[in-house]
């Protein structure tokens, strides 16, 4: 797209307009401010090819919206292409000779659509639901204590590895069914499992991505036996209720298990990290939440706009069609830019603003439509729990050191460290 075609009003097809411009979402530059770039897409009239993915990049929260809502708008390309085509795209993007991803990870709740979809979505539901997880908060709340016990006679801590990274696995543990002994592995293999997602898709990433894929399933078939034997009140037995009622199977059993954890485990920590550095850096905000912990649900809601843990997703087009004057071919994938929607000005008034008492504020960042996040209940009370915990318990918490570094990626946001001095109240 040159810079004639940045400014023209008339349509393109999808396969014009694809030239090279700046944008790199593994460079440092992009991990320390990824809104500046956001911006410039914005700021094009036009859709931008984004050739390193073979992607088109959609940054307005009206486009973004209109995508995600739109039932011709897909996560995979299984319902539109041939099984030759599917197999022959999977070896472009190095998707291939991935035996136990492929069967657990390629294929998910989240990869499917329509019948499948709602069927699978069904079965985790109930455990889901807002009335649920509000049943959880005194187990949240005195799990929290515990991590913060553990943090009053440390003076400075690492608050990403310290703190927020011991919590959602054990939470999310929970509702599964996973022993408590066991919870710290989840991290492990839900980061080695979801690094492969992004755009760097080295065979050295493919072959942690599958020899994880491969553990964990090592893992949860033994669980499910023991649960099949002594069923408890947690997720997987309740899975195994439904598959012995032919709801779904055994495949679809292991695949639900890792989503549950692999959506919710890293992008929490990432919430965690950068909500706590977005209140660093806006003291007279986090000032504001400790005089008035009222403001804990919206305050929560604006961390989650303002850096949007999960950044970046996909869509296919299942038939040729038309966003915004622009043409683009059946099969055309688009990169929906929720962390680019969440900021835009015609969405939220001065969206480069953090205010933790914004209203109205539908973001994106558990998206929209069929494939809303079903474990948006959970993150918020997570999050509203440890950030009222740790400003009840700590009378000052400050910023040590240099601007944490962000993790690098476009599906990614959020700090990989995080040094902050505490003083006990």
């Amino acid at each position: 797209m040159n810079e004639n075609d940045e400014n023209s009003e008339s349509p393109v097809n999808s396969t014009a307009g694809k030239d090279a411009w700046a944008f790199d979402p593994l460079s440092s530059e992009f991990a320390k401010d990824p809104y500046a770039s956001y911006e410039m897409l914005r700021n094009r009239k036009q859709l931008s090819y984004f050739a390193d993915f073979d992607i088109w990049l959609v940054s307005r929260f009206r486009d973004v919206t209109d995508i995600i809502m739109n039932r011709r708008m897909v996560r995979t390309p299984e319902s539109f292409l041939s099984a030759e085509q599917v197999t022959a795209q999977k070896r472009r993007e190095n998707f291939h000779d991935m035996p136990y991803h492929s069967r657990f990870v390629q294929f998910s709740l989240l990869d499917s659509e329509g019948e499948v979809h709602f069927r699978l979505r069904r079965q985790v539901f109930s455990m889901l639901t807002a009335v649920s997880i509000e049943g959880l908060r005194s187990y949240v709340q005195e799990f929290v204590d515990k991590q913060v016990d553990a943090l009053m006679d440390r003076k400075t801590i690492d608050f990403v590895e310290d703190f927020a990274a011991g919590i959602p696995g054990h939470i999310i543990g929970r509702i599964l069914g996973v022993p408590e002994a066991d919870c710290p592995r989840l991290r492990a293999w839900s980061e080695n499992i979801v690094q492969y997602f992004d755009i760097d898709r080295s065979d050295e990433r493919k072959a942690l991505a599958e020899s994880t894929t491969e553990e964990f399933y090592e893992y949860l078939k033994v669980l499910r036996a023991e649960r099949s034997k002594s069923p408890q009140d947690d997720l997987i037995s309740q899975l195994i209720k439904a598959e012995n009622a032919g709801k779904l199977n055994e495949d679809e059993f292991i695949s639900t298990c890792m989503l549950i954890l692999m959506a919710g485990h890293g992008s929490t920590i990432d919430a965690m990290g950068s909500g706590m550095h977005t209140l660093l850096r806006f003291p007279d905000q986090m000032l504001r939440l400790r005089r008035d912990p009222s403001l804990i649900s919206t305050a929560v809601q604006e961390m989650f706009r303002y850096e949007s843990p999960l950044p970046f997703m996909h869509r296919y087009a299942t038939e040729d069609i038309e966003i915004n004057g622009q043409s683009f071919d059946k099969g055309t994938r688009f990169g929906v830019l929720y962390g680019s929607a969440n900021r835009d000005p015609e969405q939220f008034e001065d969206p480069n603003s953090f205010d933790i008492a914004r209203q109205p504020n539908k973001h994106l960042a558990f998206s929209r439509g069929a494939h809303f996040c079903m474990g948006n209940h959970l993150s918020r009370l997570d999050m509203e729990i440890v950030f009222t915990t740790l400003l009840k318990r700590f009378s000052k918490i400050r910023l040590i050191g240099d601007e944490p570094e962000y993790r690098r990626g476009l599906s990614v946001r959020g700090p990989k460290s995080l040094q902050i001095e505490l003083t006990p109240a």
